[in-house]
């Protein structure tokens, strides 16, 4: 019986942190035994913040590795950049002709792109939820992991292929739904900042690959108030966002030490910080590591990058064939 697909991207445009890895990643690397899944690092999406070429191909490569130091195998699922797949590229002009304006220009993501960044409301930033529609199309994806502030994108997405279907009267693509491990939500992972979650624009995260130093640091500046002043009181938000980090770091009994603390009205801020960030150390260490020795291996990592290529176009060209034919391009001589 052949396995659903699932198919998911991650923009190079910093390094992977926490909120990436409880979020996804780890999701990500139970799935690729029961599923056929395709990872890409979307470095063509990357292009709306112009970044210059050395940001962008030092992007991509700390993405690849960080994916492959998480424990993402490439013989099991494949891991590939987008731009080493020119098929995403011609199905994203032809469903872009069947786009329109006032879809496009509706979107959340657009409108608040648009707003943050008024000096950069590129064609790009419009048409995001076309070429992400073409990501994830073009290998017939039946499940996307998707967090909230991509779920109008996702939905665009499903719009397109059923759109494309409806139009040239074929069953080409199957219509993607949203994943969730076991029907639950992905784990939301708190910034350092008092609110929302950790995020690579937001300046609240800690990276896979930071060193010990600038973790205590970070951790050591995390928002917090000046204590509870009632026993068992419940925990304001920036307190809860800081206990939501240790259960997901700590043990158990360390989790259970600080918030009996806090309910007896005793606890200081400043060891539980301390604790956290030792514990934040002591977890991403072996991944740290892991992208360490991966970074140093450009070899592996060529090969890496050639063995995705060569599978995701397999699967793209077949598709785009199809869409080719359905549309009407046939050649005539």
């Amino acid at each position: 019986m052949e396995k659903p697909t699932v198919v998911s991207g991650i923009r190079p445009t910093g390094y992977l942190h926490l909120g990436n890895y409880f979020g996804a990643v780890q999701n990500f690397i139970r799935m690729q035994d029961d599923f056929n899944c395709y990872f890409f690092i979307a470095d063509i999406h990357s292009l709306t913040t112009h970044p210059t070429p050395e940001n962008l191909q030092s992007g991509v490569r700390q993405v690849l590795a960080e994916y492959l130091a998480c424990g993402i195998d490439p013989e099991k699922a494949t891991i590939f950049i987008q731009s080493d797949v020119p098929e995403v590229s011609e199905l994203y002009t032809l469903l872009n002709m069947n786009a329109y304006l006032g879809e496009l220009e509706r979107t959340t993501s657009f409108k608040d792109k648009a707003r943050q960044n008024p000096d950069n409301v590129n064609a790009g930033l419009l048409t995001y939820p076309v070429l992400m529609a073409a990501d994830i199309i073009i290998h017939k994806a039946h499940f996307v992991p998707v967090g909230k502030d991509q779920e109008q994108n996702l939905e665009m997405g499903r719009k397109f292929a059923k759109r494309f279907n409806r139009m040239y009267k074929a069953d080409i693509f199957p219509i993607p739904r949203p994943f969730t491990f076991d029907g639950k939500d992905m784990i939301k992972v708190p910034g350092l900042d008092g609110s929302g979650k950790m995020g690579k624009s937001e300046g609240n995260a800690i990276n896979l690959y930071e060193d010990p130093k600038s973790i205590r640091k970070k951790v050591m500046r995390a928002v917090t108030d000046t204590g509870p002043t009632e026993m068992n009181q419940e925990k304001p938000e920036v307190i809860q966002n800081l206990f939501t980090l240790l259960d997901i770091v700590s043990t158990p009994d360390t989790v259970a030490h600080f918030d009996e603390l806090y309910n007896k009205c005793e606890i200081r801020y400043g060891d539980l910080k301390k604790q956290l960030a030792e514990d934040i150390i002591k977890y991403t260490a072996p991944i740290r590591e892991r992208i360490i020795d991966i970074l140093e291996d450009d070899a592996y990592l060529a090969k890496v990058a050639k063995m995705g290529a060569e599978k995701a176009r397999e699967s793209a060209q077949k598709t785009l064939h199809e869409v080719k034919s359905v549309i009407g391009f046939k050649k005539l001589f």
